[in-house]
């Protein structure tokens, strides 16, 4: 069997190599892999369809079949000379005889030399001796031949007489253009880089090829002079730093004045996406790119009138929607702070004509961060994420700024999420390429991570400034190969590298006073003499002082806002951050008239605690299980109470109906939709490979540990190496005794061997089943009358406490440092944001709604512990009557989202009292009292007022009181502006006259009674059918133009008791059926005997707004009825002989209401079949 090394692919992983690797280990011929310096592999090659563990042994010497190497040619000079020692060791393995290459070439998709395949190279390595041989001679001769070429077209880099290079320019100032600049210098193809105008940075940097260049003739806009530039210096590439230039054109102008020339950067055209907020925002809205929802406005007063119909404490982000330099993104927390902003923006015209149009957009909730990525018009490569401090002062306090530091990578941005942002940049630019205006240059997608998935806030055309200053720096792969291939539309041949376990972190030096008034002048001292090898101070806002002389050291001043950048390297963040600081300290600004050097006199301000929050990041949890996951609860309880500074971030099964997807899955997904629940399936895979793409899926969502809840499969050897240490599992017994064991089979073996204690271990996971490094056990006596199922019911109750113990121990991080010091901090529940003041002044104003709801038997009385009811002064004091209370509860479902989204609240709680009523009401129930039960995560005292006038409205309708209700705040559990209601309604009826009656049957007649509308059920399926017609809630309605779609939508749910609890009084029907969810089909049936069949004859025509709904959605007669309520919202059951009667009666009570015959009852076939309804005519 061969031995593998998976050599020089970078982040490539072409299917061909995952293919050799993945056949040769399952069928044997290969037994050992390595991966060096080929990023991408070792994941890729874990997920389906190749699931395939790397599993490398310590040493080679004891393999007795061949060595190869699985080499990936380099497709330019640049990175065969930044890796000549791989292609070094390939000659000698082969030179030497102790093996042998295969070469990839990724330029071409294959393999190198004549009909080499998978195939072939997969038959050679199982074949004889002597054809192997021939094969990989055959080989190696190619791969020496590739490799003489490569050295042949490096050595015009290598040796001065022959060496060749490209001058560059740079165009900008900033510490962005001089992290480019250094960037581009590193090149072997560049052999100088101009920087215009450039800065104090640059004009002095260490490397020699970067300086600075003037204008020609500075009365000359910026482009004219960059022309003369161009070809005064013979310029072959121009690099574009700031967007102003993108935005005014440079790249269309150059490409016509100077059409040799390439431009990195996007067109004028495509750098609308930063220049319009506005377009951007219809962008993203044309192209489905998640993002918040916004309104967009060029008249003042229409946006003062908009933000002013907003709810008070809804939160909302203004942007001018034009260039503000960055700074153009307001972030109140208040409405008068909004009122303000947009008044900032648009009269005060504080940026300019960039406020000419302002947008207002919802305000997302999330970490967020910076996704750059190199694009070539048709392909988008994303870098690592960043993030960075917008924020002037400490603890995201002060004004908004260019930005005063940034880190990357950034570590709440896992491998799945990469992968998602990186399909969205991919999406924006295959929409860019639609349109006719392709996106060549950088795309910054700033980035929120919410719960709902990855939004786009918005879009830069150009490098980010200050994240540049960390990216750069941790790019492996050469900048210029990178901007040459996007200026030629041939970005996918280049694998662009990051380098690998390597953090960096930049932090801004500023003029104090930044971003308002700042002095300038001020003497910059403490600037390294030459680059430290950890260490690189950029350059920004500084000048080179005017007497400096070509022999003398460079005086450099301030000269800007943003002055330094100081940007450390380390293989943790933390040692990145050590190298930062470290540098900003020997730093100082001071002016010319200060007399000392001291804190006081300094003029340099800078925050301290960039990347502070990534420096404890939330413990990853990953979750393996097969059955219902009990000990999961405490685990999900701890992480959210924050007991642990945890999360879990995936839940995987091999079981697809098992509880721990159905049903722990959800509570976790419901506040986070980035958790991945999965079924993965098992069949047709071995042990191993069904191993392999778990660990693919946990790799992906950046799990720290695994955790082993009731899960039914043993290990395979290859996943407990590859999670050696952070695979635990939880056992039922005090290991080591009853080890193997099982559920109730251990708990009968502790009985049986009359044991005392017993108890639940936390283990690692060994490939020796549960016999791995003991973590921690908790104990249980055991009494003498337990059975195994009671000894279960004690220890389970232990599981998912040790396993947060044991997490704990195990990763001390767990508990934040600062808890202790929190702790003896006074904390208020307002600091938890409940307001009580809030709550007491919503009693107080919903107060006189409830009185209205007096009736005989309650006073509707708010304060008390509980609502208290006298049936007898209800009527319900004869004891002959034998009175039998009937409880409801419902709620109103999706129908609040389209309340919370318009604003509209008061029809709701109406909805809600009829859901609980018009079931009291099917059971024969005169409704007595109602409670109600409002939760929300911020408590808005007017909406929240405006839902309980509702519900007190209904009860009014309903003849019934509200003697009390309870108001949650729970700002963990919700989202700003949501609410859910549910409601609790208790009726009484005599016992005798409880429906429906025993003496329903064949001939009787069903009445049916209108609906009001849609009512409260099926309104999830008709927002997603409102969301595809590309209707908004603030439309006229396709079904009834005199109204919106959201006032149709919310009219509230029809109360039937006024029109028929005199029906019941006079005991004149059989039994009712309330039509909600299941419709006519499904709920009629609830309310027949055994054996008999409703024949619907007489169904009137569908009312406007359910036709429309069968149009849209395109469903059949049954499924319509199935789902809706088509117009019929309550049948009656009534004897024949009582029709007439009844119908009087309900047009005496209720004129509005219309009553049709709806169809009969006969018998069936089969007197002990089940209900059932059906429809003699189609719907019409």
């Amino acid at each position: 069997m061969a031995s593998v090394t998976i050599l020089g692919f970078g982040g490539r992983a072409p299917k061909e190599i995952l293919e050799v690797v993945s056949k040769g280990v399952k069928d044997g011929t290969i037994e050992n892999v390595t991966i060096q310096r080929s990023q991408s592999m070792d994941c890729a090659l874990s997920r389906a369809p190749y699931r395939t563990f790397v599993s490398s042994s310590s040493s080679t010497s004891s393999l007795n079949g061949p060595i190869i190497t699985l080499y990936c040619l380099p497709t330019n000079v640049t990175e065969y000379l930044q890796f000549y020692n791989e292609a070094n060791s390939v000659r000698t393995c082969i030179m030497s005889g102790t093996g042998t290459a295969i070469v990839y070439d990724p330029s071409k998709g294959s393999f190198l030399g004549d009909k080499v395949t998978v195939e072939s190279i997969l038959s050679a390595l199982s074949s004889n001796s002597i054809s192997k041989a021939s094969f990989f001679s055959s080989l190696s001769s190619q791969t020496l031949q590739s490799l003489s070429q490569l050295d042949t077209m490096a050595s015009t880099q290598i040796h001065p007489e022959s060496k060749v290079g490209d001058v560059v320019l740079v165009i900008g100032s900033g510490g962005r253009e001089h992290a480019m600049a250094v960037s581009l210098a590193q090149s072997p193809l560049v052999s100088s880089v101009l920087c215009y105008p450039g800065n104090g940075g640059t004009a002095h940097d260490d490397n020699l090829k970067i300086v600075n260049v003037s204008s020609l003739d500075p009365s000359l806009p910026l482009i004219s002079n960059v022309i003369q530039l161009v070809r005064k210096h013979d310029v072959k590439l121009v690099a574009v730093g700031p967007e102003q230039p993108l935005v005014d054109g440079i790249v269309d102008e150059l490409a016509i004045q100077c059409p040799s020339v390439q431009t990195f950067g996007p067109s004028q055209a495509a750098a609308q996406l930063e220049a319009s907020k506005a377009y951007s925002k219809d962008f993203m809205k044309d192209c489905n790119i998640p993002t918040a929802s916004y309104q967009t406005f060029t008249e003042v007063d229409k946006a003062l009138a908009y933000v002013q119909a907003l709810s008070p404490n809804q939160r909302v982000v203004v942007k001018a929607s034009g260039l503000a330099a960055g700074k153009g993104v307001l972030l109140p927390t208040t409405q008068q702070e909004t009122l303000a902003a947009v008044q900032e923006i648009m009269m005060d015209k504080h940026f300019g004509s960039a406020g000419d149009t302002c947008v207002i957009e919802s305000y997302l909730i999330g970490p967020e961060a910076s996704c750059l990525a190199f694009c070539d018009g048709k392909t988008a490569k994303l870098m690592p994420a960043a993030q960075d401090h917008k924020r002037a002062l400490d603890g995201d306090q002060g004004l908004n700024t260019g930005g005063m530091g940034a880190y990357a990578p950034a570590p709440c941005v896992t491998p799945y999420l990469q992968q998602s942002i990186e399909e969205l940049c991919q999406l924006t630019v295959q929409k860019m390429a639609e349109r006719g205006t392709p996106y060549v240059g950088v795309l910054y997608a700033g980035m929120m991570l919410t719960p709902d998935g990855p939004y786009v806030l918005e879009y830069n055309c150009r490098f980010g400034d200050p994240e540049t200053q960390v990216l750069l720096p941790l790019l492996e792969t050469d900048l210029y190969e990178i901007m040459k291939a996007c200026c030629n539309g041939t970005l996918d041949q280049i694998d662009v590298r990051f380098k690998e376990q390597t953090h960096a972190s930049t932090v801004v030096c500023a003029a104090k006073g930044y971003p308002e008034s700042y002095p300038k002048g001020m003497l910059i001292t403490g600037l390294p003499n030459k680059s430290q090898r950890n260490t690189k101070v950029y350059h920004a806002g500084t000048k080179v002082d005017d007497t400096t002389t070509i022999t003398s050291t460079p005086t450099i001043r301030c000269n800007g806002g943003r002055v330094l950048a100081v940007t450390g390297m380390g293989s943790t963040l933390k040692q990145a951050l050590a190298s930062s600081y470290a540098q900003v300290q020997q730093l100082d600004f001071i002016s010319d008239n200060s007399s000392s050097s001291s804190s006081s006199s300094s003029l340099m301000h800078y925050r301290t605690d960039i990347g502070q929050k990534a420096l404890q990041p939330k413990l990853r949890i990953g979750v393996l299980g097969s059955t219902r996951g009990t000990a999961l609860l405490p685990i999900i309880e701890a992480c959210e109470s924050n007991q642990i500074h945890a999360e879990i971030v995936a839940i995987l099964s091999n079981k697809r109906e098992s509880g721990i997807l159905l049903d722990k899955g959800p509570k976790l997904s419901a506040n986070n939709s980035n958790v991945i629940i999965q079924h993965v399936s098992p069949k047709n895979l071995t042990r191993a490979q069904y191993d392999a793409e778990c660990t693919s899926i946990l790799v992906d969502a950046g799990v720290d540990v695994v955790l082993l809840v009731g899960y039914m499969r043993i290990l395979s050897k290859e996943f407990c190496a590859f999670w050696k240490g952070k695979c635990w599992n939880v056992h039922p017994s005090l290991l080591p005794k009853h080890a193997g064991g099982m559920d109730l089979d251990v708990h009968k073996a502790v009985i049986d061997a009359g044991e005392s204690i017993t108890g639940c271990t936390i283990h690692e996971v060994t490939e020796e089943v549960d016999g791995g490094p003991i973590i921690l056990q908790k104990v249980v006596q055991v009494s003498s009358d337990d059975t195994p199922e009671s000894l279960k019911a004690k220890v389970q109750p232990l599981e998912g406490p040790a396993f947060v113990e044991a997490l704990i121990k195990k990763y001390p991080n767990c508990q934040l440092e600062q808890n202790d010091q929190q702790s003896k901090t006074p904390l208020s529940y307002a600091d938890a944001g409940v307001d009580i003041e809030a709550g007491n002044e919503l009693v107080r104003l919903i107060g006189p709604h409830c009185k209205k709801t007096r009736r005989p038997g309650c006073d509707a009385s708010l304060g008390g512990f509980g609502g208290l009811f006298d049936l007898s002064a209800a009527g319900y004091n004869n004891l002959n009557k034998d009175t039998i209370l009937i409880g409801a509860t419902d709620g109103v479902g999706t129908k609040l989202r389209i309340a919370q989204a318009t604003k509209i609240h008061h029809t709701v709680g109406i909805d809600l009292v009829a859901m609980c009523v018009n079931d009291l009401l099917v059971a024969g129930g005169e409704p007595l009292f109602f409670l109600d039960y409002y939760a929300t995560g911020q408590l808005d005292v007017s909406s929240a007022a405006d839902v309980v006038k509702g519900i007190a409205d209904g009860c009014l309708l309903s003849k019934c009181g509200l003697i009390g209700g309870e108001t949650a705040e729970m700002p963990s559990m919700y989202q700003p502006g949501d609410y859910d209601l549910a409601g609790f309604a208790v009726g009484a009826v005599a016992r005798d006259d409880v429906l429906p009656s025993k003496i329903i049957g064949a001939g009787d007649a069903l009445i049916g009674l209108s609906s009001s509308g849609l009512h409260s059920n099926g309104f999830s399926l008709v927002r997603k059918l409102i969301e595809r017609e590309g209707l908004e809630w603030n439309d006229t309605c396709p079904w009834k133009n005199t109204t919106t779609v959201a006032e149709s939508l919310l009219t509230p749910t029809k109360i039937y008791v006024q029109s028929c609890l005199p029906l019941l009084k006079e005991k004149l029907l059989g039994g009712m059926a309330h039509i909600t969810g299941g419709g006519l089909l499904e709920n009629l049936p609830r309310s027949l005997p055994k054996g008999i069949i409703a024949e619907i004859t007489g169904h009137p025509p569908l009312p406007d707004l359910f036709r429309w709904l069968q149009q849209a959605s395109g469903l059949d007669d049954t499924e319509l009825l199935r789902t809706f309520n088509c117009g019929i919202g309550m049948v009656l059951i009534v004897p024949e002989e009582n029709v007439s009667h009844v119908k009087d009666i309900l047009d005496k009570e209720d004129p509005d209401l219309k009553v049709y015959d709806l169809g009969v009852l006969n018998k069936g076939q089969d007197a002990s079949a089940e209900p059932s309804v059906v429809m003699k005519a189609p719907l019409s």
